[in-house]
């Protein structure tokens, strides 16, 4: 089967195609089994009739959304085509929207359990964020956070990771205690970087407003009008997953996220993320998003990664 499809005449094609046609690279690498040749309005395209069908709805999801907003990255592109934009969500919404970040950069969710994690946030006090690398949950959770902060909804934000190496041991840190657990806490940071300005994000943690600490540091603590994040969960035993959930106070809200796949713990020892998520997935209050494959939205290899060091069934 070929086709020719005929793109709106109020398109830019500069900004359609891409720089260097990086647009269009981007939609011939998710559809390998068809043959494009594009040039000007006119996009050519042929293969197997329902290969041909898929492209052709995906590339009008593609030019709605450009013309919709005047602007198209490859991460828009993923966004369409592998988080089932194109029947659900081909542009940014009122629902969608949580904040703006530093330069005015609109920060959406980006995927269905993305805006489920939003959903359930406003609803339960507890949330369980569990899903693989790349899936935008510790993204998403840390910018709720901050929309709750500049509302005034809470009164702090504290950050929170167990400080376990991936595989590999780092030995001695250099330098006082920040500069020996900021290594681990780095993630962190590259969010909030996103979401406020870095003169404003340095005086908030001066101040305390927004504390990043290891969880060790949380013992004894009672955390009230603060959302709490505790991120890479799938790395606390199950005594340490208790310590931290006991923390909660009135008028705070906690996020733990984490990846099942990827525990670095001991063999010996049992995750508290997943003991934690079936001692408690049923109550009234907790809520638990398990994000999947569909929601990566980093590099497109890191799904096919993803995909590749799954658990075969």
């Amino acid at each position: 089967m070929e086709s020719v499809i005929t793109l709106n005449d109020s398109l830019d094609t500069a900004v359609f195609y891409g720089v260097n046609n990086r647009n269009i690279s981007c939609l011939r690498d998710q559809h390998p089994e068809v043959r494009i040749v594009a040039r000007g309005y006119q996009v050519k395209v042929s293969g197997n009739d329902k290969a041909v069908e898929r492209f052709t709805a995906n590339l009008h999801a593609v030019e709605q959304f450009c013309l919709n907003h005047g602007t198209l990255t490859e991460a828009n592109i993923l966004d369409i085509i592998h988080g089932d934009i194109t029947n659900q969500k081909s542009q940014i919404t009122n629902k969608d929207f949580i904040l703006h970040g530093v330069n005015g950069k609109t920060i959406t969710a980006r995927s269905l359990n993305q805006q489920r994690l939003v959903d359930e946030f406003e609803k339960s006090d507890l949330l369980f964020a569990i899903g693989p690398a790349g899936s935008g949950k510790t993204y998403t959770a840390i910018a709720l956070a901050v929309r709750a902060l500049r509302n005034k909804q809470v009164r702090r934000i504290i950050l929170s990771r167990p400080a376990v190496e991936a595989g590999e041991k780092l030995g001695f840190l250099p330098g006082d205690m920040r500069d020996k657990i900021d290594p681990y806490l780095q993630p962190l940071y590259d969010a909030l970087q996103d979401m406020m300005p870095g003169a404003k994000l340095n005086e908030f943690m001066e101040r305390g407003i927004i504390q990043i600490a290891p969880l060790a540091f949380m013992r004894g603590r009672t955390l009230a009008d603060a959302v709490v994040i505790l991120d890479e969960a799938q790395n606390t035993t199950t005594a340490q997953l208790k310590m931290f959930l006991t923390r909660l106070g009135f008028g705070g809200k906690m996020i733990v996220t984490g990846d099942l796949t990827q525990i670095d713990l001991p063999a010996t020892q049992t995750s508290g993320l997943k003991d934690a998520v079936d001692r408690l997935g049923g109550i009234d209050g907790i809520s638990v998003v398990r994000f999947n494959d569909k929601d990566i939205v980093r590099h497109p290899l890191v799904k096919h990664i993803v995909d590749a060091y799954a658990p075969k069934q």
